[in-house]
């Protein structure tokens, strides 16, 4: 029997769902075995999210975690006063949660319409305590938010107005499309997950000043938009130079 045999044997005990996801592949439930997706499934759900909605608040007690399989989310946190800052963005095939925590530490809203995969806490938790590979994953991801945030950091801190903008798109494109190759040119598109107010109050600017800074960009040729939404970018190279990066 041959190595693809002995794949096509292996996928044909997981669950139908399963096959084609992409956070089997490429997020936490790549870690887990066929008997453990069995498993897994029989809890699963799968819902979708419209635009605007909130998933889970801030400080909200949590009963289920998630895989996002499509769409985008905002994380955001809210100070006694009612003011709100966003403070992360998610992509599939990002887990959506804190392991061992009750209740959630961000607001979570679908910046666009979003797919989860949703999980009870509880079988969640006692995979993690079973499955090393699966606690790594998590760790991965976890490593990953922060070396973002340290990067996001930066770009608060020392970038110009040009630059947060050229960053923020970059980081959209990058995670839209992981697959794309930077050295060679990339083009990607996508629709802009946020409003021009989310977007200034995710780089600390005004919405005018990030509406100039879309403009000259795209008078540079490094994005194209249309319809205010839906932007190429023809050059992820290009893109990254602009961002400082």
């Amino acid at each position: 029997m041959n190595k693809q045999q002995r794949q096509d044997i292996h996928n044909s005990d997981v669950p139908e769902l399963c096959r084609s996801c992409e956070a089997r592949h490429g997020g936490i439930c790549g870690a887990l075995s066929t008997d453990q997706l069995i498993r897994l499934n029989k809890h699963s759900s799968q819902r979708t999210i419209a635009l605007g909605h909130e998933i889970v608040g801030d400080e909200q007690e949590v009963s289920h975690y998630a895989a996002i399989l499509a769409g985008v989310v905002k994380l955001a946190k809210t100070m006694a006063d009612g003011r709100q800052q966003i403070v992360g963005l998610q992509f599939a095939p990002d887990f959506l949660g804190r392991p061992f925590r009750s209740a959630s530490h961000v607001a979570a809203e679908a910046a666009s319409e979003v797919r989860l995969c949703m999980f009870p806490r509880t079988v969640i938790e006692a995979m993690v305590r079973e499955q090393p590979e699966l606690e790594h994953r998590l760790l991965q991801q976890t490593l990953k938010e922060l070396d973002e945030a340290r990067e996001w950091m930066l770009t608060l801190g020392r970038k110009t107005a040009t630059e947060k903008v050229a960053s923020f798109l970059y980081l959209i494109a990058r995670n839209i499309d992981p697959e794309a190759e930077v050295d060679a040119g990339g083009t990607v598109t996508f629709d802009m997950p946020l409003t021009r107010a989310d977007i200034a109050d995710f780089l600390g600017l005004t919405i005018e000043t990030v509406s100039r800074q879309l403009t000259r960009l795209r008078k540079a040729g490094v994005i194209a938009i249309e319809n205010n939404r839906h932007v190429t970018v023809p050059s992820l190279k290009r893109l990254q130079r602009m961002a400082g990066s």
